[in-house]
């Protein structure tokens, strides 16, 4: 197993993350249990979740998978020092989750309680949060005019902003949590939080994650080149395009028990007719290299310069072991320029 720095912190973590979000909905504790297991013997140390999964989210599985993670961590009490543990408050939108309020000092301290009682923990290594308070282009809201920013009272969220970090610097302080970081966000977030960091003797953001993939490539070079140069860690979560990039949603088929045949809160938006064009052309590259169109996403997501750990995720230990097994399975140079000439074709499918 590969390791990488986790931004400006003292933590190594493994070039695969391993993503939770399907435990306490489409797996159970034993499968939870199973994965965990696997992903460590196989050198994994990285583990990400947050408060508000399983995904999709509801009230009924709100919390769910950090239990399940906690479950697992009161039964191997010897292995927590040895397990980098992420988890995440949630941002405003979600009404069963503090009334669908906003991030703000009193719901960091009340989430990261929370969160330390489900996970079995006396301190996360990584609090994130989910997506800032403002309005982000994530899903499908990155084209022109998809996000209103424009209106936006800069100074107010500004405010908002260092009463956030101030309180993650307290908890940090009080030693509940080791380091914070963020998701869902953009330059200006991360630009603003460390000079906000800097101004203030605050503890600046480590790392942030965002979905990227063959198919969502949006933060390439100009978000990742950032987050080098200011020593944050980049975390790709989706590099299956929500497992668009497996091949198996091509042609409208819906495999039972599948992602894409529960209801999603944002929709199908990634189930556009140029992602399909672009998936088919990377299932037919795969079949060439004689790896699975999984492995093939998975290794060019590992080989992007800038990328520290790649967030995976699996409903069975099939999918798990393939999904690990490209993070040996480099691609070569002339697959890589194969792979550029089909994104070149769909730099931004969705």
């Amino acid at each position: 197993m590969q390791f990488s720095r986790l931004g400006s912190s003292q933590i190594d973590v493994s070039r695969i993350c391993l993503g939770s979000m399907t435990w306490g909905l489409q797996n159970n504790q034993h499968d939870a249990d199973e994965q965990i297991n696997y992903a460590l013997s196989q050198g994994v140390n990285f583990i990400d979740t947050a408060e508000m999964y399983a995904v999709p989210p509801s009230p009924e599985t709100y919390g769910k998978t950090e239990t399940i993670i906690g479950n697992w961590l009161a039964r191997h009490k010897e292995k927590r020092e040895k397990v980098v543990i992420a988890t995440k408050i949630a941002g405003p939108g979600l009404s069963w989750v503090r009334n669908g309020g906003p991030i703000t000092p009193d719901a960091i301290y009340k989430a990261i309680d929370d969160s330390l009682e489900r996970l079995n923990t006396d301190y996360i290594d990584l609090y994130q949060l989910h997506w800032p308070n403002r309005q982000s282009p994530h899903f499908a809201q990155h084209k022109p005019n998809g996000h209103n920013f424009v209106d936006v009272d800069t100074q107010a969220e500004i405010a908002s902003m260092e009463a956030i970090i101030e309180a993650l610097t307290k908890s940090i302080k009080a030693g509940k949590i080791r380091h914070w970081g963020l998701s869902d966000d953009t330059t200006w977030g991360i630009n603003t939080y460390l000079r906000l960091a800097e101004q203030h003797n605050l503890v600046k953001p480590v790392s942030i994650q965002n979905e990227f993939s063959l198919l969502h490539a949006k933060d390439w070079p100009y978000l990742i080149e950032n987050c080098w140069h200011e020593d944050i860690a980049y975390l790709p979560w989706s590099p299956l395009a929500a497992g668009m990039l497996t091949g198996k949603y091509l042609n409208g088929a819906r495999p039972e028990g599948s992602r894409w045949t529960l209801v999603q809160r944002q929709g199908l938006f990634r189930d556009t007719e140029q992602a399909g064009l672009a998936t088919a052309e990377y299932v037919t590259l795969a079949k060439k290299l004689n790896i699975t169109p999984a492995q093939l996403a998975l290794a060019w997501c590992d080989q992007v310069k800038g990328v520290t750990s790649t967030i995976i995720g699996a409903t069975n230990m099939s999918q798990l072991k393939e999904n690990i097994a490209a993070f040996n399975m480099p691609l070569s140079e002339e697959a890589l320029n194969d792979v550029a000439d089909i994104f070149s074709r769909y730099p931004a499918p969705f």
